[in-house]
């Protein structure tokens, strides 16, 4: 059962597709093939997973990354609902740097999303009581996390709804400054 990904404008980010094959049981559906996903994520090791329970539409998290020795790759995918999935390119070098992707993930459509160093990532929920599940190549460490204000207007992010829900510390993140030329990696 071979993954299917989708590479997107953004340098890294990839859009992984899982068939799913089903019958009168159930189904089944292979979510993470080591092989597959190599050439997409350099030394793949996850040290962390993580799972995210978003009770309203229109909630919004993010714009989050880490930094340093603590930057990492990150695997999102939807178990259940459905959400706008936001990926920015951060990186100083990038030719895509300060634009931003957007891929709707849903469990429904069994997909989820490649998420590379010097991205901030953040995503808002477009059905009640959607969940996310996340893996990430780097322990999350408070002195290597940074964050971009979700409605930055440099980034010029097009919620699909209004914003429901955020947290404090979400909508206290900062925006980037005029002098900002990206991240080193």
């Amino acid at each position: 059962m071979q993954l299917k990904c989708d590479e997107k404008p953004i340098k890294g980010v990839v859009e992984i597709l899982s068939p799913r094959l089903g019958d009168a049981r159930g189904s089944f559906s292979r979510w993470f093939c080591a092989e597959q996903l190599c050439p997409h994520i350099e030394n793949l090791s996850f040290r962390q997973m993580n799972h995210s329970e978003n009770f309203l539409k229109g909630t919004v998290r993010g714009l989050h990354y880490q930094l340093g020795p603590q930057r990492e790759y990150k695997i999102v995918r939807c178990i259940r609902g459905i959400v706008s999935d936001v990926v920015v390119d951060l990186r100083k070098t990038s030719d895509t740097f300060l634009q931003h992707t957007t891929v709707v993930l849903c469990a429904a459509k069994n997909n989820a999303l490649i998420i590379p160093p010097g991205c901030a990532h953040g995503f808002q929920v477009l059905e009640h009581d959607s969940q996310l599940l996340y893996l990430h190549t780097a322990d999350y460490l408070p002195n290597y996390e940074g964050g971009v204000h979700p409605n930055d207007p440099k980034l010029n992010i097009q919620w699909p709804l209004p914003i429901t829900e955020i947290s404090v510390r979400d909508n206290g993140l900062p925006k980037l400054p005029g002098y900002f030329k990206g991240l080193s990696l």
